[in-house]
């Protein structure tokens, strides 16, 4: 098992996910987030069933920088709750592997 994980949030605009994710990338929190639009979900929220369309932000970082990357999305996200699911990395191509930490905060660039 790696040290990296990957996060799962959404959001209901796509300049939203644009800015969150240039934010956590900016910040060093997130070496790369892909942003994928028409994503529909279907969840409760206040007691009723509801279903909208989002876009997926998916987040690759470590699990060192979770409690920061997760404080950064709660301040920034325009959700009262925004989502933010770590996801363990257990193993990756070692290059990626090496870039991905060379591009975050405090971990030594490698490339």
């Amino acid at each position: 098992m790696t040290d990296k994980i990957v996060v799962l949030s959404t959001c209901a605009t796509e300049e939203d996910a644009e800015r969150l994710a240039r934010l956590l990338v900016e910040k060093r929190l997130a070496a790369c987030v892909n942003v994928i639009s028409g994503v529909r979900s279907h969840y409760r929220w206040k007691g009723a069933v509801e279903s909208a369309g989002e876009c997926l932000l998916i987040v690759k970082s470590s699990r060192e920088l979770f409690p920061s990357l997760s404080a950064a999305l709660e301040k920034a996200h325009p959700y009262e709750i925004p989502e933010a699911l770590a996801i363990a990395v257990l193993d990756g191509a070692a290059n990626y592997l090496n870039w991905l930490g060379g591009s975050l905060r405090g971990e030594d660039v490698s490339t």
